[in-house]
């Protein structure tokens, strides 16, 4: 339980939670087209090279999140580590194979980051699993539901936040304890919150005969 007084810490929600109501064109989308556009972006960014490809990349997904009408705000708090990771690896490239290389690398990851939030922002959960269902579609000619595989990637998704808390949960624990830098005190009460975590979905869904057959 919280403490009175106590600031709730802001969790993650995972790409699933960054859904924002709207009424653009891209809001209107059908889901599987987006992702289906989304995977090709990544295929043209990855086969194309140059600083100029990979900045004209980073400005049709600026104006994407443009045309959706999504809010600065929100996307920007979520993309100042991964801005933050390509500056760093960005500047690895600049030093080691110059600077086109390291303008091209941090702008591609940043580009192909904010085209993937513009997608989630932009459609809802059940919209975005329903489309992997369908996407996954030929899978069941080898034996694989794709029932199977929207659920697979929707337990995974929705278990980041709770991998997340765990971490925050066994963090203050050690703190509390005077053990704050010691990475066994903070890794194994982890590790055991998320393998009880696991454990208890196997169960709930092996009561549901979820899996079997």
């Amino acid at each position: 339980m919280t403490r009175p007084g106590t600031p709730l810490r802001p969790v993650w929600s995972g790409p699933l939670g960054m859904h924002q109501p709207g009424t653009s064109v891209l809001h209107r989308a059908p889901a599987l087209r987006k992702l289906a556009a989304l995977a090709l972006a990544g295929v043209v960014v990855l086969v194309v090279r140059g600083a100029a490809s990979a900045l004209v990349a980073l400005a049709v997904a600026v104006a994407c999140h443009a045309v959706a009408r999504l809010s600065w705000h929100r996307t920007r708090s979520g993309l100042v580590r991964v801005g933050a990771v390509a500056v760093l690896v960005g500047g690895y490239q600049a030093w080691s194979r110059g600077w086109a290389s390291g303008v091209e690398t941090a702008a591609d990851l940043v580009a192909l980051v904010l085209l993937a939030t513009v997608v989630t922002a932009t459609t809802r959960a059940d919209d975005l699993l329903d489309a992997l269902r369908r996407a996954a579609g030929p899978l069941r000619h080898v034996g694989l539901p794709p029932q199977t595989v929207a659920l697979a990637v929707s337990l995974m998704l929705r278990s980041v936040p709770v991998l997340l808390h765990a971490a925050h949960e066994s963090r203050d624990a050690a703190r509390a304890r005077g053990l704050g830098r010691s990475p066994r005190a903070l890794v194994v009460p982890a590790a055991v919150r998320m393998v009880g975590h696991a454990r208890a979905t196997g169960e709930a869904l092996a009561a549901r005969g979820i899996g079997e057959g």
